[in-house]
C-alpha cells in the first residue's frame, strides 16, 4: 500500500469541465496561481454490461460502437447546431424556441436514436435522470457545448483534476486569502451562533465571540436551518490495477445511465491513482457515487463496484442530502447544499453562484482581465 504520505484521498472527489463554471471561477479570482492540473484520461459509459469510450476526436467518433453509421451522422449535425448556437441570434435555432421546445422534441429534430439520445444525454449533457428531456432544451444545448468546449482543450477528455487532490483547493484560497489580510481558524468548534433580533451576531468558538455581519457555512453548522432531500451513497476502492476496458487509462470519469440499471438516477465512477500523486505508484482510487432509492444502498453500488472488480479495500458512507429551509436574507446566515451524487462540480458551481446572488443581490459574472490564466502540469500526456 505504501507510505501514508504517498496518499491523498479525496472523500468527495469531483472532476472539472476544462471550460466549466468552477475553472472560470478559479481564473477569475486568480486561485489557479497556486494549483496545478492534470487532464483525466478518459470518459467512459457503461451500455448493455460493457464500457464504451465516449468519443473524444472525429477518429473517435468514426470507430465508436456507441453508435450505427447513420446516427454518427446524426450525432455530428447535433453537436455541430450546439456549437454554432448564438441565444442571442434565432437565426441559430433551426425554426426551434430554446425556451419552448423540449429536449425530447430536440432529439427528435435530429432523428436521433434511443441510444444515441442516452449517451448524449447522461455522458455529455450530464444530466443525471430522465426528467431533462421534458424541459426546455436551452439548458441541455449550453451542456452539450460547454462539455464540447472542453473537449476542445484536450484529445483524451474534458475533465481535469488537481495533482494531490481537491485539498489544494482550499489550500489555494487561504493563501490568497491571506493576502488580502483573511484569517483561518482551524479545528475550532463552533459552540453556537448568536443572534440579535433575528439576525447574525456572531459565531462562538471556545468561549471567544467573533463578530459578524453575515455567516455563510455548509449544512452540517445549523441543522435547524435546513432539510433533507435524499442520501447519498459513496464508496471508495482502492485498487492495484487499471479499470477493465479503460485502455489502462491512470485516470477516468464512467457513468452508468439510470436506464441501464433499472433506476431512477446514474451510477457515477471516478477513478485517479499515482498519476496525480494521490495514490502510491501502482495504486488506484475508485470512488462510486449515487443517490440512494431503495433501504439496501449497497445493492444499488452493485454494478459499478462489479466494473472495479479485484478491489483491494473499500470503504462505505452514507451522508444526507441538505438544502436550506431558506435564503438567508432575513437572518444573513446563507447556506450551502449538499454534496450531490455527481463527480463532476457542475452541480456546485450553480450553487456558488446561487449562493453569491443571495448575498450581494448581482448575479457572478466573470468580466475583466487577470493576470493569471489557467493552466495544467507538463505532463498532461504522461
Amino acid at each position: 500500500m505504501g507510505r501514508g504520505k504517498e496518499w491523498n484521498v479525496d472523500v468527495i472527489p469531483k472532476l472539472f469541465l476544462t471550460s466549466g463554471h468552477l475553472v472560470k471561477i478559479l481564473v477569475y479570482t486568480e486561485v489557479t496561481q497556486y494549483l496545478d492540473f492534470k487532464v483525466i484520461e478518459g470518459s467512459y459509459v457503461y451500455k448493455a454490461g460493457k464500457l464504451h469510450k465516449v468519443p473524444a476526436t472525429e477518429a473517435d467518433t468514426h470507430t465508436s460502437d456507441l453508435m450505427g453509421m447513420f446516427d454518427k451522422r446524426r450525432f455530428r449535425k447535433l453537436l455541430l447546431f450546439a456549437l454554432n448556437f448564438d441565444e442571442r441570434n434565432p437565426r441559430t435555432w433551426h425554426d426551434m424556441d430554446p425556451n419552448k421546445t423540449t429536449t425530447r422534441d430536440l432529439f427528435c429534430h435530429f432523428d436521433l436514436g434511443q441510444d444515441v439520445m442516452e449517451f448524449i444525454g447522461h455522458a455529455i449533457a450530464l444530466h443525471g435522470s430522465e426528467s431533462y428531456l421534458d424541459q426546455p432544451c436551452i439548458e441541455t444545448i449550453r451542456r452539450i457545448r460547454r462539455y464540447s468546449e472542453s473537449l476542445a482543450h484536450n484529445n483524451t477528455s474534458p475533465y481535469l483534476y488537481p495533482v494531490y487532490g481537491l485539498g489544494e483547493l482550499p489550500q489555494g484560497f487561504a493563501r490568497l486569502s491571506a493576502e488580502y489580510g483573511g484569517t483561518f481558524l482551524l479545528n475550532r468548534a463552533v459552540d453556537e451562533i448568536v443572534m440579535d433580533k433575528g439576525k447574525v451576531k456572531a459565531v462562538k468558538s471556545e468561549g471567544k465571540l467573533f463578530h459578524c455581519k453575515q455567516l455563510i457555512c455548509d449544512p452540517s453548522y445549523v441543522p435547524n436551518r435546513v432539510r433533507k432531500m435524499g442520501r447519498v451513497i459513496r464508496v471508495i476502492c482502492l485498487l492495484n490495477h487499471p479499470v477493465k476496458n479503460t485502455h489502462e487509462a491512470k485516470s477516468c470519469q464512467i457513468i452508468i445511465p439510470q436506464i441501464q440499471v433499472n433506476r431512477k438516477s446514474d451510477i457515477y465512477i471516478s477513478v485517479v491513482s499515482y498519476g496525480h500523486s494521490v495514490a502510491s505508484d501502482g495504486m488506484y482510487i475508485a470512488t462510486v457515487s449515487t443517490t440512494v432509492e431503495t433501504r439496501d444502498p449497497k445493492k444499488e453500488v452493485q454494478p459499478a463496484l462489479e466494473l472495479l472488480e479485484p478491489i483491494m479495500q473499500k470503504f462505505v458512507s452514507i451522508s444526507n442530502l441538505l438544502v436550506p429551509n431558506e435564503d438567508g436574507k432575513k437572518s444573513q446566515i446563507f447556506v450551502s447544499c449538499s454534496y450531490d451524487a455527481t463527480n463532476h462540480f457542475e452541480a456546485e458551481c450553480e450553487d456558488i453562484k446561487h449562493l453569491y446572488h443571495r448575498i450581494t443581490g448581482a448575479e457572478l459574472c466573470f468580466r475583466g482581465s487577470h493576470r493569471h490564466r489557467s493552466h495544467t502540469s507538463d505532463d498532461d500526456d504522461d
